[in-house]
């Protein structure tokens, strides 16, 4: 009698299979959707904020000059010394770590991840689908973030001037950089799984870029060069601005990379050597 002989799938099918799974709950979950509307209104609100009376009667002085100043800084500013100069699409990486907080606690919460590793799915495989997943998500809230700042800024009057090559890599560079951002959150969400509302926190106080601006502010004071910064998340998304250019985009390339790999490396170690239920 013949012998039926089963292949272990590999790498490339685990993987599309678990992006399927995740894309389908991905774009069947309103939660998306909010987000991507959270992601356009609040560019458009601060935009049509500061044109606003104040109790005496007088407009507000705006916040920015110019309609893509709320999509990207004008130059690299890593020590935040105004409102303006934190209200641009790095806001994105503060509330999509939220969303990618919801996304990925539901999980857990729901038992879906009991299910999918009862039937002996890779551990490295949920990282990689998760981050690039969310990644996805993150990217097309900064797509939605483009459309409702631009129009906020036009409604707003600002001027529109701008070095069109600059602004393109810097939008491209802070798309790119959703994959660091999201392979980020996806660590830390697996750190506190039985503790949502610490994910939330953490997502949240490292989206902020507090360490960074902290650490900027400390350079800063002594007289030294803050380009270095650049080699973290938060750094190389300030750096996309609108005096970037190809080297800009390049960095932003290899350092969402280098941190995609190494927070999926050691979320991987921590899921297969803990109790992930």
């Amino acid at each position: 009698m013949r012998q039926l002989k089963f292949e272990s799938p590999t790498f490339t099918q685990r993987i599309k299979g678990m992006l399927g799974v995740d894309f389908y709950r991905l774009f069947h979950t309103p939660l998306f959707y909010i987000f991507l509307a959270i992601a356009a209104i609040i560019p458009a609100m601060v935009s049509a904020m500061t044109m606003m009376p104040d109790q005496s009667g007088n407009t507000m002085e705006p916040l920015y000059s110019n309609v893509w100043q709320i999509i990207a800084a004008s130059e690299p500013l890593y020590v935040i010394k105004g409102i303006a100069d934190y209200a641009n699409m790095n806001m994105v990486f503060i509330f999509g770590g939220i969303m990618v907080s919801i996304f990925i606690g539901h999980d857990y919460k729901s038992g879906y991840v009991k299910q999918l590793f009862t039937t002996h799915a890779k551990k490295q495989d949920y990282m990689i689908s998760k981050s690039l997943v969310c990644a996805f998500a993150m990217a097309c809230m900064c797509i939605t973030y483009l459309f409702g700042g631009t129009i906020g800024g036009l409604l707003a009057g600002y001027e529109t001037s701008v070095n069109v090559p600059s602004l393109i890599l810097a939008i491209l560079g802070k798309i790119i950089m959703s994959l660091g951002w999201a392979s980020l959150y996806t660590f830390l969400n697996v750190i506190f799984r039985r503790y949502f509302g610490i994910s939330i926190a953490s997502s949240f106080f490292f989206g902020t870029g507090i360490l960074i601006i902290g650490a900027a502010a400390i350079v800063e004071n002594l007289s030294l060069p803050t380009g270095f910064l650049n080699i973290f998340l938060y750094g190389s998304s300030v750096n996309a601005c609108l005096v970037s250019d190809i080297w800009t985009t390049l960095i932003c390339i290899a350092v969402s990379v280098f941190w995609a790999v190494f927070y999926n490396f050691l979320g991987t170690k921590i899921l297969t050597k803990s109790d992930v239920y």
